[in-house]
């Protein structure tokens, strides 16, 4: 018994595809975006606690860097077939919550196996590190999608998947790193010269006046 396992499930993250079933300019990896999260959730955290948040930085890397290790047992699966029903994303998420602690007891040693059910549990929760991490997961995925329309992919689900990131960070727009990604990067995300950019301003716009 020992963590070679785990280790060797980085691996399996690095070759395990983002949107998978649509063409893409850009590919992505699982690896890559939980890297790339941790790195917005960093900056996210600084605005929270710079506006006066006391910040648990051990729990917010934690849940960053580890919010998608889990699919390297089940994948990365659409969001749309994900939410389709809410009694298939119970399922999906017992799915997962098996697999994890089946993994959790076979692979990782005792003295670290309560550890690892923290890293590797729901880290969306309800604490702020929980939020941040919920925030810098949608903002990497607008800019993921963002991407592809930039670089003019027709595949209308990108304009999708970004219309849902953004609806999604909005609805955290009561925390300073919220608001800031509206009201300061949001602007610079768009004023960016590329085809689509009067319908995605649009879209934006609309889903920013919507309450």
């Amino acid at each position: 018994m020992g963590i070679h396992q785990f280790i060797q499930g980085l691996t399996n993250l690095e070759n395990l595809d983002r949107a998978p079933g649509h063409f893409q300019y850009q590919q992505h990896s699982v690896a890559a975006h939980s890297f790339k999260v941790a790195e917005i959730a960093q900056i996210l955290g600084d605005i929270e606690e710079l506006a006066g948040q006391q910040i648990n930085w051990q729990s917010l890397y934690e849940k960053a860097l580890n919010h998608d290790y889990t699919e390297r047992f089940i994948g990365d699966i659409k969001t749309p077939v994900k939410y389709a029903t809410k009694s298939l994303r119970q399922m999906l998420a017992q799915v997962d919550n098996d697999m994890t602690e089946n993994f959790i007891q076979k692979e990782i040693p005792h003295n670290l196996q309560d550890r690892f059910r923290r890293r590797l549990g729901e880290g969306k929760d309800d604490t702020i590190e929980g939020h941040i991490l919920a925030i810098a997961d949608k903002v990497d995925l607008l800019y993921e999608s963002f991407g592809e329309i930039e670089k003019g992919n027709p595949d209308n689900v990108f304009i999708e998947i970004f219309s849902e990131s953004l609806t999604t960070i909005k609805q955290f727009q009561n925390m300073a790193c919220g608001r800031y990604f509206l009201q300061e990067v949001l602007p610079d995300l768009l004023n960016e010269d590329f085809a689509s950019r009067e319908k995605l301003a649009a879209i934006s716009r609309q889903i920013l006046a919507e309450n």
